[in-house]
């Protein structure tokens, strides 16, 4: 799956949440100073191009929603953040966290304790 930039991620986001919406709906839902109406018309485009997207024509207007699923970018981001930056060892990402943000052995022992909960499901 291919990545995203920080703008197309953006506006995904906002189609993740609103399920599907024309141009005008996205733009209502993106942090000021909004984005002109083609920039990102022209970024939904591209989304299409790289099969995240999806439209329903009416006429000459299209609404968008998302054929990518957040966890699926989600899951498939993290394994590319897994690999490229901790050598491919969720040990190391981990370490690298609790050493960094300081995390509390509560934290922890909570985060063992979903990963034991997942692993027997």
């Amino acid at each position: 799956m291919k990545e995203l930039t920080q703008a197309e991620e953006q506006i995904m986001q906002v189609l993740w949440n609103i399920k599907k919406g024309f141009v005008k709906d996205v733009i209502e839902l993106l942090p000021e100073p909004k984005p002109a109406y083609n920039t990102v018309s022209t970024i939904i485009r591209i989304l299409e191009k790289k099969e995240f997207v999806a439209h329903t024509a009416y006429g000459k207007t299209h609404e968008y929603f998302p054929i990518v699923e957040k966890e699926t970018y989600t899951r498939d981001f993290m394994k590319g953040i897994v690999k490229n930056y901790f050598s491919n060892s969720f040990k190391q990402m981990v370490s690298f966290f609790a050493n960094d943000s300081k995390i509390s052995l509560k934290e922890i022992e909570e985060i063992k304790a979903m990963m034991e909960k997942e692993q027997t499901q």
